[in-house]
């Protein structure tokens, strides 16, 4: 205890409550809408918010107080969009037991060994590539808002300039105080009035097995969790430094998966963007005191499943320019970082930059998300330019 009063930082603290912000308010409404495609009443998307919120803060909190790292974990957001397209011909409780079967998977996966093995055969250039092609778009989402929000984004972008020459620890913390303080005033203060202020409860729902939706719904929802979510996931702790073993996490998402699915906890796995936040230097410039950023993000994810209802409408009445210019500012180090690091040694040049491309162009093959795709081609370029010509 005395050890983490003494590595507390408001830096950190921000970035963790930034990370939660982010992380509700950018995706939300598509978790809503794979509830409402599974047969969820309003009453049970209630329960997945807060089983989706604890699942998240006791995986954040407890892991990145064990390995004394930022171990950030979100809700499978790809897997979400899936779900909402590809629930609607079976019953609610068929699809729990598509979550679960998901996360028993991922559970497999990470007591194997197999995913921390295949991770390591991964370059570091081109895991860098490959984390700064997911992060990209978020970068020009600030200018893409921009063109509708000129003055509240161009507000933010300044501030951020501007106490990133003087107080580069707490810049993101500005641009989110005058990000709010914009909207606030913009609106009269009367947005605050128009959230509800209520606890949710749990619905529990024992699984039914439908072994074609399984195979159909469950190994997709598999797939799409680990190649859009954890291999970035992964590459933000190593781009990062932290060589914190991977196997664990993904068991522990996978189990943690398993138990809340019944509540709606539909796929937990390892963070990139908001764990991107969590890890770079505008969290804290020593390494070894950013994993409160994870505790701060346990806590607030829990505060926030605990609210439920309320939670969700205070994150929804911020605008989505504001969201999406907050996200890019707060991920404009970590994405130069990243393209440095990508672009700076001549022999994986070529091939850090065809995985960037790639990762970046979005392409999707059998429903597998293009940062798996991106690796892949990464490495077959870096392979065919290794060859040795006699």
């Amino acid at each position: 205890m005395l050890r983490i009063l003494h590595d507390v930082s408001l830096s950190a603290l921000v970035a963790g409550f930034v990370a939660v912000l982010i992380g509700f308010a950018s995706s939300v409404a598509i978790v809503f809408q794979a509830a409402q495609a599974a047969g969820a009443d309003s009453n049970t998307i209630v329960s997945w918010i807060m089983a989706l919120g604890f699942g998240m803060g006791a995986t954040c909190f407890f892991l990145s107080l064990w390995y004394r790292s930022p171990v950030i974990t979100a809700w499978s957001t790809p897997g979400a969009a899936l779900l909402a397209t590809s629930l609607g011909t079976i019953s609610y409780a068929e699809a729990i037991g598509v979550f679960v079967f998901a996360g028993i998977i991922t559970l497999l996966t990470g007591v194997s060994g197999l995913f921390d093995k295949v991770m390591r055969l991964v370059p570091l250039p081109l895991a860098c590539a490959m984390l700064a092609g997911v992060l990209f778009k978020f970068g020009l989402s600030i200018f893409d808002s921009m063109i509708s929000d000129v003055f509240l984004v161009g507000i933010m972008l300044i501030t951020y300039l501007v106490s990133k020459r003087f107080v580069p620890r707490y810049a993101v913390l500005f641009v989110l105080v005058a990000g709010v303080a914009f909207v606030l005033a913009r609106s009269d203060g009367q947005l605050m009035s128009e959230v509800p202020f209520s606890l949710g409860a749990f619905v529990w729902v024992w699984p039914e097995w439908n072994i074609g939706a399984l195979i159909g719904i469950g190994i997709p929802l598999y797939i799409v969790t680990m190649t859009s979510q954890n291999i970035p996931g992964v590459a933000v702790m190593r781009s990062s430094g932290y060589q914190t073993p991977v196997s664990p996490l993904i068991s522990w998402t996978g189990f943690t998966s398993i138990v809340l699915a019944p509540l709606g906890g539909f796929a937990f796995n390892l963070a990139a963007i908001t764990a991107a936040i969590c890890s770079g230097d505008e969290c804290h410039k020593d390494p070894k005191r950013r994993y409160i950023a994870g505790l701060s993000a346990g806590v607030f994810y829990g505060l926030a499943g605990l609210a439920g209802t309320s939670v969700v409408a205070l994150f929804s009445i911020f605008p989505a320019t504001m969201i999406a210019a907050l996200a890019g500012i707060a991920l404009l180090g970590t994405i130069g970082m990243n393209l440095k690091n990508a672009m700076a040694d001549d022999s994986n040049r070529e091939a850090a930059l065809v995985t960037f491309l790639v990762t970046v162009s979005g392409i999707s093959f059998g429903g597998i998300a293009s940062a798996f795709w991106g690796i892949l081609f990464g490495v077959i370029c870096l392979l065919i330019s290794n060859i040795r010509l006699k």
